[in-house]
């Protein structure tokens, strides 16, 4: 080096200043990763506190009416102890349809539009809550989905708001579960006093059946996708984290099959009927039969009894139907 041009010195003295810097750049954007200081992880919330109600031995687990939507839904919800039971007055429900599809209500893949809203009604009109929330993440166009569906003109009609994304946006949570430790949570869930689960009973193509346990996966953000390598757990998991306060199964109309999406009038069945209760695998249960299937052979039912979310039995057991009226 001691013989080379001068001009040439600083050239070379010159890339390597530049390659100094360069690598401490590099080492700098490593050590960035790697602090807990000035780089700080994203902030996770915690979940509310949990909504549920007391066990009460004067209610079953679980109640069935048949009969016309509203009809049906009001009966099924007295019979468990009525709405004051789960909501008071001046809180605020998160109501949680099934309305992830661009399906009219006759196709069966969305909850019934009535059903909602005789939800809506009984808590502003009966438990007197301060709002209520109709909020759900679509798989189709979120907005597409909310209107054909007929819930948003159905609960807009009734007094709730009806949210989709974009809307408020999404929260990342801890759920603490096995395979869902953290998740991006639809903003409305996070603000609730009291989660009310309206779930439809239809089959599904990868778990067999969907309803209430299943109706969680519609308040996550993010590519859900994913959760389907391990479903039956991710099922668990969100149930687990959320716990409905009361669930509604909406049984008037059920897709037997080429769920959850359908869309052949053929594959749907009137049952005509509304089951509401605190133990959403005994939901699950009942809605299992309405398809003929065995509940303890659908993997996330039965795992769901195994972390005590609730019993099989109660949605199988023989019990007398409400006759609703029209």
């Amino acid at each position: 080096m001691s013989g080379a041009h001068p001009d040439r010195r600083r050239v070379l003295k010159r890339i390597l200043a530049a390659g100094a810097v360069l690598g401490g750049a590099g080492l700098a954007a490593g050590v960035a990763v790697l602090s807990r200081g000035r780089w700080r992880e994203p902030r996770v919330a915690a979940l509310p506190k949990a909504r549920g109600v007391e066990p009460d031995p004067r209610f079953p687990a679980v109640a069935v009416a048949r009969g016309g939507p509203e009809a049906s839904v009001r009966a099924a919800v007295a019979a468990v102890g009525g709405i004051a039971r789960f909501v008071r007055p001046g809180e605020t429900v998160l109501v949680k349809p099934n309305m992830g599809w661009d399906r009219t209500p006759a196709q069966g893949a969305n909850t019934d539009p009535r059903v909602v809203a005789e939800v809506v009604r009984l808590c502003l009109e009966e438990a007197r809550a301060a709002r209520v929330v109709v909020a759900d993440v679509p798989v189709h166009d979120a907005e597409r989905s909310r209107e054909r569906s007929g819930i948003g003109e159905a609960a807009r009609g009734a007094g709730a708001e009806v949210l989709v994304p974009p809307g408020p946006g999404f929260v990342l949570a801890r759920l603490g579960g096995v395979v869902l430790d953290t998740w991006e949570v639809f903003a409305p869930m996070m603000g609730a006093d009291r989660l009310i689960n309206v779930p439809v009973v239809k089959d599904h193509a990868l778990t067999r059946l969907t309803c209430g346990l299943k109706n969680g996966y519609g308040l996550l953000g993010g590519t859900r996708a994913r959760l389907h390598q391990q479903i039956n757990q991710s099922i668990v998991d969100i149930a687990t984290a959320f716990r409905p306060t009361l669930t509604v199964v909406d049984a008037t109309r059920v897709m037997m099959r080429n769920g959850p999406t359908g869309g052949r009038l053929d594959d749907v069945a009137p049952v005509g009927a509304v089951a509401a209760g605190t133990d959403v695998v005994a939901l699950d249960a009942w809605g299992a039969t309405l398809l003929g299937a065995d509940p303890e052979r659908i993997p996330h039912v039965s795992l769901a009894e195994s972390r005590g979310l609730g019993r099989i039995r109660e949605g199988t057991a023989p019990r007398e139907e409400i006759h609703a009226g029209p």
